[in-house]
Order: structure tokens, then C-alpha cells, then sequence
């Protein structure tokens, strides 16, 4: 067994190889920003080799370095009237803090809420007032609280629940507040309530029928226009993610009828007359605008692969960050060019995407894969697991995935039966048999690989981070003649454990997933825990994880690890000193580093640090 720390990396002379340009390469994210102020941006980079917010000043091409914090910032929110930027402070990764905010132009920092205790984070909505802010907050003593705090006055508070809930939004005149809420304990399947700022209830909306017809809401966001009472959400009662507009004042609901397939969803052009729509159906995703007025659809120009956020400007244009599988992302605008170019080394691209369809137990399973350029099987093949479980891998640039192509090796992803994107009975259908019905569709796929000739059998391996760590450790447990090796990044690796320490949204996600609590339902978790099956592992295992992680954390790492020690598997951890993954990118490098120096030694892959 071999440990180590979170130390920093050696520096290399060498000539840098692709794959690590492409982690060290400056990007940035779709700029916000501010309403009354469109002129004033906030974006996230790692120019300085750690992800902090950026202040940019359009009108002057000004950039400016907001925070600056040893293990980086990437929760900030813009007010609306382009005065401040609020930042979430928190411990080394740990996601629990408080907001502070900052000057535009620069300052010190101070304390935006005053007489709110450190929590984790449930929401925020800044007033264009320029002294109101809803502040969600979520603590284990306390589940979720939501509070309106005013410049000078004691914070009130609105809302408060066991369940988990959220600040959705606040109405454009600051009369309205929507909050998302889970009081009926479905934790994937969220109700809807509008209050006023002095508490009282406006209006409810809630498709899920007392727990028995799952069925979710969302907001999507307040009509940007004073007096306004629309709210924009999104509903699943087609069984899939689409928009319609609600009149809380009137009760009225305007069903877009969008004839779409895949998930849809929009937020308002600045003036309220249309909605900007977001289209994403089969790892792939386009751009409409739905005009009030004529009731159609007109097509937004965007390149072949995935719009990973879009907001629409002032002047009628669309700015979005795109990328696919082959090429690096850039922030576009559809009057043409890109908005945002960071200076410094540019990332190379990498090889496209295959779209693979394998029948599976619950239906047809969507893979991606890529391989080496000219490379023809059987091939080391690495399951690259998502994570989420509620998310799905599309056709967008991924530099890990890339670091294993240059290496060599095929990567398949698996949206396996969780993810999102294909239909609410796909997403739900993990229910309960947590995790093992994921392991059969990785399965499927994974039997169509090696028969199809692309995959090695005897040089498979399964990685992913979080739920895909989770899935990761199961799968070695589960399917122990399946894999050569296993990698699992900040996993899920004690279900019990791991539920008493998790974030308490966390912990209501397990309850409707699971059916209940540990205590109420041990089976179900027993059967879902990579704990119960861990002398069943013969594959050497890696596991990297971070010491203050609040969503996966360490205890119930460390419980798994003495199993394999008591056991002498072979097995290597490496602990580093952040949350739920980095947001340093020499961090970032050393730990896709280690992880192909794993693969290499046990599996004989030759690994250059090339192409």
C-alpha cells in the first residue's frame, strides 16, 4: 500500500506535453452580467493557476482579479446594479461559510450579511435596490433557513424547513420571492411557493401530488420587467425538462408546448418579449429564441457540440460557451467572434466523440467514445463514470479523457440510467437498487466493447469522481471479474458513514434515493455500499481524496481503505488538502499525473506524458 499527501507537484523541465496544456491552457466562464449595469462582467479563470472570480469592466477592456484565495473561488454572483460582487468564503474546500462582497472597482472585502451564522449555501437573489438580498442557508441543526437581510437592518428570517429548499429568485420590483422546496421529502422532485418579503404566501405550485406522481419543478427566473408577475419555471410534465410561464398573481400557466425532443430549458431576453431556449437532447445541445408575440421558434447559429451556458445581452445578441469533444472551449457571441480570449498558452485539441447505442436491461444506453487517432482494437479501455448522479457526459471538451487518448487508450462514458437528458424515467429509474442499476449498464456497454473488438479485456478500467468514484468502488466489488484496475476520485465508499457526515442536502437526496435512513432502510443501504462488497475486490484500486470534503467525506474513505488493509489488497490513496476536487491546477495535474502512473505500472501501458 502506498499513501501520500497533498504536496506540491515537482516542477518538470521537460518540454510540457499536451495533455498537461491542456489543464494549464487560461479559460474562462460565460461572463455575468449586471442587469442595470450590462457594461460591468463577472467571470471565473485560471489565468494565475487557480480559479478565482474576475471583475471586467466592458466599455474599457478592463480585467481585474477579484479574490484570491490558496485553494480558489469560483461561487460569485454579480448585483444587479453592478456595485458589488458577492463571493462565497469558505474553508479549503469545505462549502461551508458565509457571503462576502466587494466594490466593483476594487476594496476590501466586508461581511454582506451581517447576523448570519457560517452554513452551507441554499441560494441567493440579490434586489436592484442595491441593499436586499434572499440568502438560503443550510445547516444540520437546522435544515434549510431563508433570510431577507437589508444594508443596516437585522437579517429576517422568511423560510425555514427540515427538508432541503432554495432561493429560486426575486421579481425584477423586489415584491416576490420563489423558493424551490422539498417539504413533501422527495429531494428530486421539488414543489414551488412565492412569498412576499414579509413571509406571507402568494402562490404554491407542486406536480408532485403529495409524493405519489414525481414530478419536478424549477425556477427559472422572474420577468425582468417592474410590476411583472411571470415566473419562468421549468416542469417535467411530459417527462421531460420543458419551460412555461406562470402568472402568480393570476394563477395563469402559458405551457410553451415546445416541439422539442430532449430536455428543454430558457431564461428571458432582458426585455421580457421572448425566451432564450436551451435545447439538449443526446449529449448535444442548440439555441432558440421563443418570441411572445408570434409564438415560433427561431433557430440561434451555433456549432455542432455543447452549449454549456448562454445568456442573452441587451442588444438582442447571445453570448455562450461552447466546446466539443475535438475542441477546446471559447466564449462566443453570435454577432460574431469571441467575447473572452485569454492570453498565454493556447490547449490542444483533442479527438472527437463516436456515439455508441447499446440495448441494456432498462433500454437503449447512449456511450460516447473516443480513441486514438488510426488506432484499432482490442485497446486498454478506460470507463470514464460521471458523476451525480444526475448529470450527463456530452460531446464537450474534457481534458482527462484526453490525457488517457494521448496515453493510448479508448475512453467510453456511460450515460447509464441516472443521468439526465434522456427522459424523466431514465433519470429516476435508479431508485432504491441504488448504484446497481447503473453497474448494469456500464455493464452492457462494457460486454459490446470488448465483443466489438475496441476494448482489451484484460486491460479495462473503471474511474470516475464522486458518484462515479461511488460507482467506481461498487463496480470493483460488484463485477470483481470485469476490471484490471480501479481509479475512484473523491467516492462514495461507506454508504452509512458517509451519510451521517455528508451536507445535510446531501442527506435528503440519500432518503430519496434510498427510501428512507440507514437505520429506517439498512438493506437498501447495504446493498448500495462499496463497503459491503470490499473483500470481493481483487483489482489494485487508487483513491484520491480530499480531506475537507463535504459531499464524500474522508471518514468513510478511511473506513474502506482499512478493509483493503486488513485484507492486503493492493491498493494506493492519496489525500490532498481541498473539498470536493481542486480548483489549483497544479493540483489538478499531479493528481491525472499519479493516476497514469497507476495505470502504467499495473497494467503496462506505456505512458510518456506524449502527444
Amino acid at each position: 500500500m502506498t499513501e501520500s499527501n497533498g504536496s506540491a507537484a515537482p516542477e518538470r523541465t521537460e518540454e510540457m506535453p499536451a495533455w498537461e496544456k491542456r489543464f494549464r491552457a487560461p479559460r474562462v466562464s460565460l461572463p455575468d452580467w449586471a442587469e442595470d449595469a450590462p457594461d460591468r462582467s463577472l467571470f471565473v479563470s485560471n489565468a494565475t493557476g487557480t480559479y478565482e472570480l474576475y471583475a471586467w469592466e466592458r466599455a474599457t477592456g478592463e480585467q481585474r482579479q477579484v479574490t484570491n484565495r490558496a485553494n480558489g473561488t469560483t461561487d460569485g454572483v454579480l448585483s444587479p446594479d453592478g456595485a458589488w460582487i458577492w463571493w462565497f468564503d469558505d474553508k479549503d474546500g469545505d462549502e461551508f461559510g458565509v457571503w462576502r462582497r466587494q466594490p466593483f472597482e476594487g476594496g476590501e472585502d466586508e461581511l454582506a450579511t451581517p447576523g448570519l451564522d457560517p452554513s452551507y449555501p441554499a441560494g441567493l437573489a440579490l434586489g436592484r435596490d442595491g441593499r436586499t438580498a434572499v440568502v438560503g442557508r443550510s445547516t444540520d441543526e437546522d435544515g434549510t433557513t431563508i433570510h431577507v437581510a437589508r444594508t443596516g437592518e437585522p437579517p429576517f428570517e422568511l423560510y425555514r424547513h427540515r427538508e432541503s429548499a432554495g432561493v429560486g429568485d426575486l421579481s425584477h420590483d423586489g415584491r416576490l420571492i420563489a423558493v424551490e422546496h422539498t417539504e413533501h421529502g422527495d429531494a428530486m422532485h421539488s414543489a414551488l411557493r412565492v412569498l412576499r418579503p414579509d413571509g406571507t404566501t402568494v402562490a404554491e405550485l407542486d406536480d408532485t401530488e403529495g409524493g405519489t406522481r414525481e414530478l419536478g419543478l424549477e425556477v427559472l427566473g422572474f420577468a425582468p420587467v417592474d410590476g411583472d408577475t411571470r415566473l419562468l419555471i421549468g416542469h417535467q410534465r411530459r417527462g421531460r425538462w420543458e419551460p412555461l410561464v406562470w402568472d402568480v398573481a393570476s394563477g395563469t400557466q402559458t405551457d410553451l408546448a415546445l416541439d422539442l425532443p430532449g430536455d428543454v430549458s430558457a431564461e428571458w431576453y432582458p426585455d421580457g418579449s421572448g425566451l432564450l431556449i436551451v435545447h439538449s437532447f443526446e449529449a448535444r445541445s442548440e439555441l432558440f429564441r421563443y418570441d411572445f408575440s408570434g409564438g415560433g421558434l427561431e433557430k440561434v447559429p451555433t456549432p455542432a457540440g455543447t452549449v454549456s451556458g448562454a445568456t442573452a445581452r441587451p442588444d438582442g445578441s447571445v453570448e455562450y460557451l461552447w466546446s466539443c469533444a475535438a475542441q477546446p472551449p471559447t466564449v462566443r457571441s453570435t454577432t460574431g467572434g469571441t467575447v473572452l480570449d485569454p492570453p498565454g498558452m493556447k490547449s490542444p485539441g483533442s479527438v472527437p466523440v463516436e456515439d455508441v447505442w447499446v440495448e441494456g436491461p432498462g433500454g437503449r444506453i447512449h456511450a460516447l467514445v473516443q480513441k486514438p487517432a488510426g488506432a484499432t482494437g482490442p485497446l486498454p479501455t478506460v470507463f470514464d463514470i460521471h458523476g451525480g448522479p444526475t448529470w450527463h457526459d456530452s460531446d464537450a471538451f474534457a481534458a482527462a479523457p484526453a490525457a488517457w487518448v494521448d496515453h493510448g487508450y479508448a475512453v467510453i462514458r456511460v450515460n447509464y440510467r441516472g443521468s439526465t437528458g434522456y427522459g424523466r424515467a431514465w433519470t429516476d429509474a435508479l431508485k432504491v437498487r441504488v448504484g446497481l442499476i447503473e453497474l448494469e449498464d456500464i455493464e452492457a456497454v462494457r460486454q459490446w466493447a470488448v465483443s466489438s473488438g475496441l476494448a482489451d479485456p484484460d486491460r479495462l478500467i473503471l474511474t470516475g469522481g464522486s458518484w462515479g468514484g461511488y460507482l467506481t468502488l461498487l463496480g470493483l466489488g460488484v463485477q470483481p471479474d470485469a476490471w484490471a484496475l480501479g481509479i475512484a476520485a473523491v467516492p462514495v465508499a461507506d454508504y452509512v458513514t458517509a451519510y451521517h457526515d455528508e451536507m445535510e442536502a446531501l442527506k435528503a437526496m440519500d432518503r430519496t434515493l434510498l427510501g428512507g435512513t440507514p437505520e429506517e432502510v439498512p438493506d437498501r443501504f447495504e446493498a448500495s455500499s462499496p463497503l459491503t462488497y470490499v473483500d470481493r475486490v481483487t483489482a489494485p484500486v487508487y483513491i484520491s481524496a480530499g480531506v475537507n470534503d463535504p459531499r464524500c467525506p474522508i471518514r468513510q474513505i478511511d473506513n474502506y481503505v482499512k478493509r483493503l488493509e486488513q485484507r492486503g489488497a493492493e491498493h494506493e490513496v492519496y489525500r490532498y488538502d481541498a473539498g470536493h476536487g481542486s480548483l489549483v491546477v497544479d493540483e489538478r495535474i499531479k493528481q491525472v499525473r499519479l493516476e497514469l502512473d497507476f495505470a502504467e505500472r499495473h497494467l503496462g501501458v506505456s505512458g510518456t506524458y506524449g502527444a
